[in-house]
């Protein structure tokens, strides 16, 4: 883990994660880029907290006078847009964060920062060390390890049919990394893509798609799941299998 990508955040984000009400995680994509050594232009970042989310987002939009967006009341999520950065908060799913990082779709998409250990640790040291403490990564499922061997691995096989969008984008995201799909996993992708047609909508799966396809070896990919059959009920791809 690289000292300049970790200092990076906190010299980059449009706002102080001391302001957070704690505790609050960094979660998701952007914790597993980070974590890869990888970058974007533009922060696009998901907080959680075990309460007040929307609240805690609505403020922090009226303190620096940018963007809101509510995106579900009920369940606590909102959006905070700034130039460089979009920030999506989220309340915590569970008593703990562990919990939370269970219901996640891969174990490399459910490793958290803790924002607090984080920013303690640049005050105390002056800046952050080489190697960010392992101890400030809360990692319940390995998905650090998952990482570090390029593989994509479910958390639970029910998490998939939370929402079957997983599915594409288990090869999206192994086109993107160029990781492999773990064996009982991508058997897993199989079976949760029975009755796609019936549960995603035809503008998210087609999202989804332009995504695989936009990425260099995404047409690799792209008859893989075909051969998978994950696409044969949108389809007519059996010349692929």
């Amino acid at each position: 883990m690289s000292y300049k990508l970790w200092k990076s955040v906190l010299e980059e984000l449009p706002f102080n994660l001391n302001t957070l009400p704690q505790p609050t995680y960094l979660v998701g994509g952007w914790v597993r880029d980070r974590l890869l050594g990888r970058q974007a232009k533009h922060l696009d970042l998901d907080l959680v907290m075990p309460t007040r989310a929307v609240e805690t987002a609505s403020s922090l939009a009226l303190s620096y006078q940018t963007g809101f967006v509510l995106l579900d009341r009920e369940r606590q999520i909102a959006r905070v847009v700034f130039a460089n950065a979009t920030v999506d908060f989220a309340q915590q799913i569970g008593d703990t964060i562990a919990e939370d990082l269970h219901r996640r779709d891969f174990c490399m998409n459910a490793i958290a920062i803790n924002c607090q250990a984080l920013c303690d640790l640049s005050k105390s040291l002056g800046s952050l060390p080489p190697d960010l403490p392992p101890n400030l990564l809360i990692d319940p499922l390995h998905g650090y390890s998952d990482l570090q061997n390029k593989l994509i691995r479910m958390v639970a096989p029910e998490n998939l049919l939370d929402d079957p969008l997983r599915v594409l984008r288990g090869y999206r995201q192994a086109a993107q990394l160029g990781f492999a799909i773990e064996s009982q996993t991508r058997l897993a992708l199989q079976h949760a893509a029975a009755g796609f047609v019936n549960q995603v909508a035809a503008e998210r799966v087609r999202t989804e798609l332009c995504y695989l396809l936009a990425i260099a070896n995404g047409a690799e990919w792209f008859e893989a799941a075909a051969r998978d059959r994950i696409l044969v009920d949108w389809l007519p791809l059996d010349h692929l299998i």
